[in-house]
């Protein structure tokens, strides 16, 4: 197993710490529990930069990174939900999308690395994710909400992107 792929493996060490934190918040748990959050998800971004740049791309890191990825998103989600700070079926909603992307994506003949709009997806998750889990004042509890809307609305466009055959390929078939 390549470095990239145990860096991969090693976001998701934080997940434990990361609900054990929202499970009783206070305002320190919630600065703890956003920290190591953006810890681990710094490492998604460090994994893939340490795979392109020590040529340790392999099949198993591209399957493995969206899957850790999934896993950083939804347990801080339900834990979320939990508090009641978002609705459950938005969450559900990102759920279903991340199973039948992880489907789909097994069924493909080849594995295939996120595309753009799966990156501005996970983005989007990551920044809604530590808004909400962190403990800010003011507005930034409506900006919290807002971002994850947007994020639960790329959720859906990147999906949507995954699964529409591309007409180019069609034309060309």
């Amino acid at each position: 197993m390549t470095v990239a792929s145990w860096i991969t493996i090693s976001r998701l060490l934080g997940i434990p710490f990361i609900l054990y934190c929202l499970s009783a918040p206070d305002a320190t748990q919630r600065t703890i529990a956003a920290a190591i959050f953006l810890v681990a998800a710094l490492t998604d971004w460090l994994d893939g930069y340490v795979a392109r740049r020590f040529n340790q791309v392999s099949d198993l890191g591209k399957f493995l990174d969206p899957l850790v990825d999934k896993l950083l998103v939804i347990a801080p989600l339900l834990a979320l939900v939990e508090l009641q700070q978002i609705p459950a079926w938005a969450v559900f909603i990102i759920i279903g999308r991340e199973m039948a992307i992880a489907g789909w994506r097994v069924a493909q003949p080849q594995i295939s690395g996120a595309n753009i709009w799966g990156k501005l997806k996970t983005v989007s998750q990551i920044i809604a994710i530590a808004l909400l889990i962190a403990p800010l004042a003011g507005n930034w509890d409506a900006i919290a909400l807002i971002s994850f809307w947007i994020a639960v609305g790329l959720t859906v466009v990147s999906g949507m992107i995954y699964v529409i055959p591309d007409r180019k390929t069609e034309a060309s078939s």
